[in-house]
C-alpha cells in the first residue's frame, strides 16, 4: 500500500511539473498588436516593390537589427539595412507574390514578443538582363509600437544562386 501511495504521489507530482511547464510558455494568434504588425509589414513590402528606400527605412526602429539578409546569418543595423536596399534596388526590381502574413504573440520564452511571420516569393527582375529569378522567403519580424525592431530572413539562397548561373561543387573526399 505504501508503494502505491508513493507511486500515486509521484504521478501527481510529475503531472504538476508538466502542467507548470506547459504554462511557462504561451503562444497566441489573437492579440491587439497583430493588425498593426501586419499593416507594418505590408507597408514594408509595398515600399520594396515601389523601390522606396526611404519608405522602408521609415518602418524600422532606430536600433533595429536584421539577420540573414544578404547571404548570411550576419546582422545588419538600420543604416546597413538601408544601404543593402539601396544597392539591391539599383540592380533588381522586386515583385512579391503569394505572400501570407501570420501575427503570433509569444510569452515566457526566449523569443518573447509580438511577431509577424510572413512567407512568399520575391520575383527579382535583373535591371540589366531582364531575367526574373523567383526567391521563396520566410521572414520573422518583431514589431513594437508600429516599428520593426528585429527581422530574421530565411531565403532559398541555393535556388537564387543556381538560377543566376552559379554551380555547386561537392567537396572532394
Amino acid at each position: 500500500m505504501k508503494r502505491l501511495k508513493i507511486t500515486f504521489l509521484f504521478v501527481i507530482l510529475m503531472f504538476g511539473v508538466t502542467l507548470s511547464k506547459a504554462q511557462e510558455s504561451r503562444v497566441t494568434l489573437d492579440f491587439d498588436n497583430g493588425k498593426t504588425a501586419t499593416e507594418t509589414l505590408k507597408k514594408y513590402v509595398t515600399a520594396l516593390q515601389n523601390a522606396d528606400v526611404e519608405g522602408i527605412a521609415a518602418l524600422m526602429n532606430n536600433d533595429a537589427m536584421v539577420y540573414g539578409l544578404g547571404g548570411g546569418l550576419d546582422s545588419l543595423n538600420t543604416t546597413q539595412h538601408k544601404a543593402y536596399w539601396v544597392n539591391s534596388l539599383a540592380n533588381y526590381k522586386h515583385n512579391i507574390s503569394n505572400d501570407l502574413y501570420l501575427p503570433v504573440k509569444v510569452e515566457n520564452n526566449w523569443n518573447e514578443g509580438e511577431w509577424l511571420l510572413t512567407w512568399g516569393v520575391n520575383n527579382l527582375k535583373n535591371n540589366k538582363t531582364g531575367i526574373i529569378t523567383p526567391v521563396p522567403y520566410h521572414i520573422a519580424s518583431l514589431v513594437v509600437d508600429g516599428k520593426i525592431t528585429t527581422m530574421r530572413y530565411y531565403l532559398d539562397y541555393i535556388n537564387l544562386l543556381t538560377k543566376q548561373g552559379y554551380t555547386l561543387t561537392p567537396p572532394t573526399e
